[in-house]
């Protein structure tokens, strides 16, 4: 069994990060591998770090990784994903809305042979006219210009092989480009359904004001397949 490596980036989350931890420890202890959890505190403005502290002092498979100021999701997932140790590494959100039951079946796909596995909400809990629409027409766009059929390239629940993922430059809004940047690089990728949960504590934290920032990434991603393939 490969060893595995969980990247959460969080961002005022001090609410859900314990029982995420809970949840992630009862699915990865009974995966029979080595696994680390890596809680990457993108600035947090509420008492996230003493949360995360707390965590870590009490499981030695949590690190952390402290940022002074708020950089964003991509900051956060790039600096996770240097920092893993795992061969095959595991990005989520932090907020519980992505299910840690649906690990297994994406390590499955890993060991049937696949470079990346990235989940599809398909029945996603959020509200539609300032959430799921933006992300339908979002997913639309994206994979007419690049190529790359996805349903759902907003979801943050990734499988990849470390290799592969300490490969990737990401900055801007690119982590959402995850799945299409491995597959440029010639990995192997597969769409897996996974569960999505209502947000039980407070609002998003990286919401829709990133849409022009994630258009302008996908007009670099697309220069980069055109000029560089």
């Amino acid at each position: 069994m490969n060893s595995v490596s969980i990247v959460v980036p969080i961002y005022n989350e001090r609410e859900s990060a314990p029982v995420l931890h809970s949840q992630l420890t009862e699915v990865l202890s009974g995966l029979g591998c080595d696994y680390e959890i890596l809680l990457v505190d993108d600035g947090s403005r509420d008492d996230s770090v003493r949360v995360l502290r707390q965590l870590a002092e009490r499981d030695s498979h949590v690190r952390l990784v402290l940022f002074r100021r708020n950089y964003g999701q991509t900051a956060a997932m790039q600096a996770g994903l240097q920092m893993a140790s795992g061969d095959v590494i595991i990005t989520m959100d932090g907020d519980l809305q992505n299910d840690p039951a649906d690990i297994p079946l994406l390590l499955n796909k890993i060991d049937e042979g696949y470079d990346l596995g990235h989940g599809w909400r398909k029945h996603r809990k959020d509200a539609f006219l300032n959430r799921r629409l933006p992300s339908i027409i979002a997913n639309r766009i994206i994979s007419k210009t690049t190529g790359f059929p996805i349903h759902d390239l907003g979801c943050t629940l990734i499988a990849i092989r470390r290799e592969l993922a300490q490969d990737l430059e990401l900055y801007g809004e690119m982590h959402r480009f995850i799945p299409i940047l491995a597959h440029w690089r010639g990995a192997k990728c597969v769409e897996v359904e996974t569960n999505h949960h209502p947000r039980c504590f407070g609002e998003t934290k990286y919401g829709i004001s990133r849409t022009f920032r994630v258009i302008l990434d996908l007009i670099t991603v697309k220069y980069m397949l055109q000029y560089f393939a």
